[in-house]
Order: structure tokens, then sequence, then C-alpha cells
């Protein structure tokens, strides 16, 4: 049986115009299970908007939403808990809202909910090497994914924006959120990052491919991780970059994936080639990688891009420039320093390059960017100003996340208007040959004012050239363009103007007056 979040999918299919037939080869399922799913349509998609659990097989009548869509924010606050080792106390009731939102191995209350200490390090002493030494793994084979949540356009509390964009109606800045999926090996190389937003097609990446991003872009109504998702993720983007890794390094594809236990986290994930593993649960802040620095350097870092692009009209676009910038930031040698307290045999430089160097280094470069912007709140910005937008990340979700996060999709048409994907009709996209043609003149343009106003000639010689490289992609597609263009047919600008046949009734007319006239003619 379909559950929730794959029936979603199969009715978007059909929405695109696939067959009922095709659409139930495709699920292995028959065409007549396919109709009696596209009659529950709306019932599957009303489930889908407000339950938290995607994986749930049967759609149920709620009798109030309200109480649905409260359950709901509880459980992604519970989840949100949970990863983030945030201790909880409750009753009995909770045994039946964790079955109900399929909720596991979650430890609530105590020192059970804090970091488990003997855990890891019997699981790093123990299993960890166990299987290591069974698979024989190389570190450029051994990888560990996690996810953050990212408020990507959260600026400083104190700063003048946020105080007046506060005020402003329907203002969602600061809670605009997405999930980032990092994913990294013991020999420091990181995969293109996931990314899960809210919108599918947002108007700032309109005409953007969206297979060839910087990041493999998911999307689902809470930009949240969910099994569905993490199984996707695993599929296309994981496997794809990996292979063509080591591919490129000579390396068979034999892999081992370590994962902490969050809920969003599928357990049925299988690949031929690849090892799925599962760290003890509470481990995470102790022997993950990825949490040994490397989220929170990288927060630094895009807290550093984002403040000093952010007047130039912020958006998600920007936002995946400066994921990027980051990413790139970190040195392979840094990142292979963090695996130490998992596999310290893989670390080939211990005393290499510290995260918390360039951590400190993206906070001081950012206060003093934000004293030269100047402004209320940029002026006197401190270390602690920065360092607590970077760890409001980490604290549990407020009520007004979860409202947002919980919100139908019904009391956001509006956002989903501003955000939508239509496209003018009568607007030509991409790349055309005017706009390739205007981008080359605007370079060249740009080459003859540096070489004019620069008195330094071999500078402005060094920006040209630096110019000249990277319009040259562009400047072989308007040659291409060009080609296209001169070998179109000429028939092709030319339509046929086809005569209308007679219509029967005039045909007739037409004969009944020439045998009239004939008659005339032989009285005559």
């Amino acid at each position: 049986m379909l559950n929730i979040a794959e029936k979603v999918k199969l009715l978007d299919m059909l929405k695109e115009g696939r067959s009922y037939a095709a659409v139930g080869r495709h699920y292995g399922i028959n065409e007549s299970s396919v109709r009696s799913i596209k009659k529950e349509e709306n019932n599957i998609r009303r489930t889908a908007a407000i339950s938290f659990n995607k994986d749930a097989k049967r759609v149920v009548t709620v009798r109030n939403k309200t109480i649905v869509r409260m359950e709901s924010a509880l459980a992604l606050w519970i989840n949100d808990c949970r990863k983030k080792n945030i201790s909880l106390d409750t009753n009995g009731w909770f045994q039946k809202f964790q079955k109900r939102f399929g909720l596991k191995n979650v430890l609530l209350h105590g020192e059970d909910a804090s970091a488990n200490t003997a855990g890891a390090e019997a699981y790093v002493n123990k299993k960890f090497k166990t299987i290591n030494e069974e698979g024989g793994y190389k570190p450029e084979q051994v990888f560990n994914m996690d996810e953050t949540g990212l408020f990507w356009k959260r600026m400083p509390s104190r700063t003048f924006i946020m105080q007046e964009e506060a005020k402003a109606p329907g203002f969602k800045a600061q809670k605009d959120r997405l999930t980032l999926v990092m994913c990294g090996n013991a020999a420091g190389f990181m995969i293109k990052p996931g990314l899960i937003y809210r919108s599918k097609n947002p108007r700032a990446m309109k005409n953007k491919n969206m297979g060839a991003l910087p990041v493999y872009w998911m999307h689902n109504a809470k930009a949240w991780m969910t099994k569905a998702l993490n199984l996707d993720w695993f599929k296309q983007c994981f496997i794809p970059e990996v292979k063509r890794y080591l591919r490129e390094k000579g390396l068979d594809f034999k892999v081992l994936l370590l994962l902490d236990n969050a809920g969003g986290h599928a357990d049925d994930l299988s690949y031929d080639g690849v090892q799925i593993e599962f760290l003890p649960p509470n481990t995470t802040s102790l022997i993950q990688p990825l949490d040994q620095g490397i989220i929170r350097a990288f927060k630094a870092l895009y807290t550093h891009f984002s403040l000093k692009d952010y007047w130039h009209g912020y958006t998600i676009a920007s936002c995946l420039q400066n994921i990027q910038r980051a990413i790139q930031e970190m040195k392979p040698e840094t990142l292979n320093a963090c695996w130490k307290k998992l596999w310290p045999e893989a670390v080939q430089t211990p005393n290499g390059g510290s995260l918390d160097e360039i951590h400190h280094s993206a906070v001081d470069t950012a206060v003093n960017l934000a004293k030269q912007l100047g402004g209320d709140g940029f002026n006197d910005m401190t270390p602690d100003d920065i360092n607590a937008l970077i760890d409001a990340h980490t604290h549990p979700l407020t009520d007004e996340d979860l409202a947002e996060m919980t919100k139908p999709p019904s009391e956001d048409e509006g956002q989903g208007k501003e955000e939508g994907t239509r496209v003018d009709k009568d607007e030509e996209d991409g790349l055309t040959f005017g706009r390739l043609a205007t981008m080359v003149r605007m370079a060249s343009e740009l080459q003859r004012a540096a070489q004019e106003w620069d008195p330094l000639m071999c500078r402005s010689l060094q920006f040209s050239n630096i110019i000249e490289g990277g319009m040259s992609v562009y400047k072989n597609l308007l040659v291409q363009k060009k080609k296209e263009c001169q070998q179109l047919p000429i028939t092709m600008f030319f339509s046929r103007k086809k005569t209308p046949a007679p219509q029967p009734s005039a045909e007739k007319d037409v004969a009944e007056e020439r045998s009239d006239e004939a008659a005339k003619l032989e009285e005559r």
C-alpha cells in the first residue's frame, strides 16, 4: 500500500498528463487502484497538508483540524528537540502520540536524554572498528550525512533592518526557514548539499535549470526532512555524486554511509555497494563528524557572506550562492580533522586547520563588515551578536516557528502567489540570442572602461583577461545561437493559405443558373 507522500506524487504525475496505465506501471499497481486514489485526491492532499506523518498508509477523517494541526506542531517540536538533545518531561499520553506519529527511540527526560558518553565510546571502540575492518573501507568511501535548519534571511535582531521589517504587515523574513542536507567523507570531501525549501519554483529561481544548481533542490510545505525526501536525496543526489567522486579517484563503489536517528531518516535505504549504519541514540554531539564544528563553521561563513550581500535584494538565489561559497571556504584537511573522535586513524593532519579558527575569523569579518555598513545595530555590533544569530538555529522551535510550519496551504495563498510559478506567455525565457548579445556587449564595455580609466595597465589587462575567460562560454553560446538562426529554412516564415471549398448549397445554385441560361438559349 502506498503511503501519503507516494499518493501525492502519484496525483502529481496524473496532473502532469500521465495516463492512468502509465502511472500504474510506474508504481506497480492496477489501473483501477490509480483511479481509486484519484477519486480521493481532495482528502489525500488535505491529509498531506496538515499531517506530520507522511508515511501513514491511510487517509483519515479529520475530526478537528485545529487539533490535528496542534498535534503536527507538537510532533515537529519533539523531533526538533530530539535532534538537538534537549531533554523533555511528559506523562503516559506520549505512548499513543508516539505511535500515531511514528516517533521511535525517543528518550524524554533526565540523564537518558543527555549525551550518551558510554554508548559513544563503545560504538567507536567496538562496532565502528569492526564494521570498518570487515568492509575494508578507505577514508574516501566513508560518508556522514546530517541536516540542519537555516533561517536563511535572518539578521542580528538589534539591526534596524530586522526592527523595521518586524513592524511590517505579514513579516516573514526572519521565519523563512530551509533545511540544508550536508554530507562529506573522512577524506574531507563534501558532496553537493541537498536543500529543502517550501516552494518548488520560487520566483527568484525563474528561468533557472533546477537540475544544475549548486544544491540538490527538494521541497515540501514545511521545508522539513521527511522519509520520502530522505529517500529521494539518497537515490538522486548521494548515489550519483559519490559514484562520480569515486570514479575520479579510481576507487570501487563500496560505501559506508553514517546517519543519526532523526525521525525524518528512512530506515529502509538500500543500494548495491552501500552499507547504511545508524549511530547510537544521543551520541551525535560526541562522535558525529558533521556535529564536531563543521555545521557551526559553515553557518558562521554563511552569515558573513549573507551580511555582505544583504543590501542587493537578498533572495533564495543569493542564498544558494552563499551556501556554495561557505562550503568552498572550508578546506579538505580541516574537514578531515573532524573525524578524529570517530575514526582517529583516518585523520592525516591532527594538528591541521581548525574549524574554530574558521568560525572566529568569519565572525570577526562579519563584525567589521557591519561597522563599515553603518546604521542602527550595525555600528555597535559585537561578536556576541553574530554568535547569537548562528546559535539561533540550534534553539528549540518557537511557537511562531511551529505555527508557520504547520500552516495549511489555504492560509498561505498570498505568499504562494508571490512565489508562484506563473510564466508570462509573451515573455521569452532563458538565454535568447538578444540577451546573449547584450551580455557580450556589456562585458566588452566593462573591459574598455577598465582599460581607459585604470592608470595601471597591468591591472586593467589582468582584469580584461579574467572577463574574457569568464565570457568565453557565453560567446560560444552566442555563436551557436547565431548559426541556428542562419540555418532556419525560409519556408518556416510562410504559412499556406487554404482556399475555402465552395459550399454544397452554392454549387447547386450555380448549376441551376446555368441550366436556366441553356433553356433560354434553346427557346431563342
